[in-house]
């Protein structure tokens, strides 16, 4: 049987690891330049933790594990008969893949309350699952890398997670828009129209907007039963044009009746404030049709697109109010991002901007002539690698071909020569693999060699 794996889901080589890793450790040394703490949790979740916290059509794409052993045992023919999958899951499964790293960020701050220190901020690197239809930029499995601040209402913490957002596609050579809208200004909208208790409905419909355009969100929101005079009130402001301040002015007077609809732009306006403070190198601009999907955010949120490259969203997140009362513990309000990192990973590559540290890993590798040249080499890899330079020594006494061949092959940078005459003369034959150029040296030279 051919092997394979399960569509959505990949395997990386090393060079795509290596090129993986640098985004992972380029958004890690961001996080930790503004203070976020590491944490981690399980792979699996219990199913209740996780359901009914991602609306509908999130609770769908929850991968739901099967419980051990006879797990049919309590289920009638009856059952089995009548009742949904869904239904049927949750007598069945207890446990799910984790869906994000939200959720259960909020479990987590509920089970540590005693041990953390509020406000606290947290980054996670971690991968989720969502049983989605896989398709270019959206996988099965994925990784994200999350940052939020629990634990305070101030929206400096909005302000400071746009810088990150902005240092981070900086740091990578990304030109990026920042999207930001907020869900109280999204609540305005369903006030006014006089369907507020249709709130969810409406966001799910108009932040397909992007792709599937306006007719089929005016369809969509039809199917939910609102009015074609309601949906016509909806138009002028989900495709208001302007400045930001001039699209913040206009939503002021068509929002005026609602409380909570100011209050989302009143937020807005002092996020803006705040970032004139900072040098901001993205674009960052108020997009109503920005909604994202998930039931929990209560505030600011963001979605960051890629100039250069027709890609869904590479980042998103905003503030959410009360997620934590979901397990019992009230009040605590927080805030936080997700870089997906495998929409990166696609950007990176179609861009190819990747440094040429992030593509290489062996920097020098030592041909082998035999047990004595071996022998008179292990001692100088220490030397190297002590001092930080990644080197290699070929296993087997091949044919000098084919060492520099499996040089070639990965990339490496130099080839170190160290044969009788070196060892007599207690030098090293260093050839640059780029120019060819090659000369004897010390081991001093050729560290400072290779470090330059």
């Amino acid at each position: 049987m051919k092997p394979s794996i399960p569509k959505g889901t990949r395997d990386f080589t090393p060079a795509e690891m290596i090129k993986r890793n640098y985004i992972f450790d380029t958004i890690r040394s961001v996080y930790k330049l503004f203070g976020y703490l590491p944490i981690e949790t399980p792979a699996m979740e219990t199913l209740q933790t996780l359901m009914g916290k991602y609306g509908e059509e999130g609770d769908r794409l929850i991968f739901k594990i099967l419980n051990s052993g006879e797990f049919q045992q309590d289920l009638t023919a009856q059952d089995l008969a009548e009742k949904s999958a869904p239904a049927l899951a949750t007598q069945i499964c207890e446990k799910a893949l984790r869906y994000d790293l939200t959720v259960p960020f909020a479990r987590f701050v509920v089970m540590h309350r005693n041990e953390i220190q509020l406000p606290f901020k947290r980054y996670q690197i971690q991968p989720v699952w969502r049983a989605d239809r896989p398709q270019k930029g959206r996988y099965r499995e994925f990784f994200q890398c999350d940052a939020d601040i629990v634990g305070s209402d101030s929206l400096l913490n909005e302000t400071e997670l746009i810088q990150i957002i902005d240092m981070v596609f900086q740091k990578f050579g990304i030109g990026v828009t920042i999207k930001m809208n907020n869900r109280k200004i999204l609540s305005g909208i369903a006030e006014i129209i006089g369907e507020p208790e249709k709130i969810t409905d409406i966001t799910v419909a108009i932040d397909k907007y992007e792709k599937i355009g306006i007719e089929n969100v005016n369809k969509e929101l039809q199917e939910k039963g609102i009015t074609p005079e309601k949906i016509q009130i909806l138009q002028p402001i989900i495709e208001l044009q302007g400045s930001n301040e001039e699209k913040l002015a206009k939503l002021a007077e068509i929002l005026a009746p609602s409380a909570i609809g100011v209050q989302g732009i009143e937020e807005l306006r002092y996020v803006f404030s705040l970032l004139q403070s900072v040098h901001i190198a993205a674009a960052v601009e108020v997009d109503l049709t920005l909604a994202r999907g998930l039931n929990y955010y209560t505030g600011a949120i963001f979605e960051v697109k890629a100039n250069d490259v027709q890609i869904g969203s590479i980042c998103g997140g905003g503030r959410y109010d009360n997620l934590t009362g979901i397990f019992g513990m009230a009040g605590i309000s927080g805030v936080g991002i997700s870089f997906g990192a495998d929409r990166i990973f696609d950007v990176l590559n179609q861009l190819d901007v990747y440094p040429e540290t992030a593509k290489q890993t062996t920097q020098v590798l030592f041909i082998n002539f035999g047990e004595s040249e071996q022998r008179a080499i292990l001692p100088h890899l220490a030397t190297l690698r002590a001092q930080g330079i990644s080197c290699e020594l070929y296993p087997e006494s091949v044919k000098m071909k084919k060492q520099m061949q499996y040089a070639n092959d990965r990339a490496i940078p130099f080839v170190a020569l160290v044969g009788e005459s070196e060892i007599a003369n207690n030098s090293i034959t260093l050839k640059n693999m780029l120019t060819g150029e090659q000369k004897s040296v010390s081991l001093q030279e050729c560290m400072e060699t290779i470090l330059r």
